[in-house]
């Protein structure tokens, strides 16, 4: 269950999926204290990627995709200077609804989007597994991570969609498609682009 309101930390290029980790550095003085306010209360923080054009406004609040993922914070090393190293564990979407400006970094209300797995989808979902699975193996002879066999499908998809080399839009686009299955099928279809592009381009016989 997500509080009403949290703490976003808005980047360029880190885009959050549920139950997936993110190791973040903390060095900006309106971002640490936001670790520091959120290691007081809940440990929850809000990611969300910033819009193309936000270097005209990186120091105020550029526009961000309204669509982010909340994680809690597993892991808080303090660092010289008042910087930090965290962890971040993706605890479920949300959708921004307004923003307060009563604290130096960006406060917003939030409404959590719910992404419910009925049993009815799952054979759905282990069929854009392996389709994924498959498409990796002839991408790039195997994963870039390696992912256990008893790993939940939903977890797989999503690790992959945070942890491949994929574009920030890419990844922000399989984070607002609507469930696990979507996304797994999102995925599949990126990589099958993928590997025609990489066939298109190879060298020639």
């Amino acid at each position: 269950m997500l509080p009403p309101q949290i703490p976003l930390f808005p980047l360029p290029n880190a885009v959050l999926f549920p139950n997936v980790f993110l190791p973040l550095h903390v060095f900006e003085p309106r971002y640490r204290a936001m670790v520091e306010d959120a290691l007081a209360g809940d440990r929850v923080i809000g990611m969300a990627l910033l819009k193309p054009g936000w270097k005209d406004d990186y120091e105020g609040r550029p526009p961000v995709f309204p669509v982010g993922c909340a994680g809690v914070m597993t892991h808080a090393e303090r660092l010289p200077e008042g910087r930090f190293n965290i962890v971040l564990r993706g605890l479920g979407k949300f959708r921004i609804a307004s923003e307060s400006h009563e604290r130096p970094y960006r406060l917003a209300t939030v409404q959590a989007i719910h992404e419910a797995l009925v049993e009815a989808d799952r054979p759905r979902l282990r069929d854009e597994r392996r389709r994924i699975e498959a498409l990796l193996l002839s991408l790039t002879g195997g994963p870039d991570v390696q992912l256990p066999a008893a790993m939940p499908d939903e977890d797989v998809v999503n690790a992959l969609a945070q942890y491949l080399s994929l574009e920030p839009l890419e990844r922000q686009a399989l984070l607002e498609r609507d469930g696990p299955v979507a996304r797994g099928r999102s995925l599949a279809e990126l990589l099958e682009m993928k590997l025609l592009g990489s066939t298109a381009t190879g060298p020639a016989h």
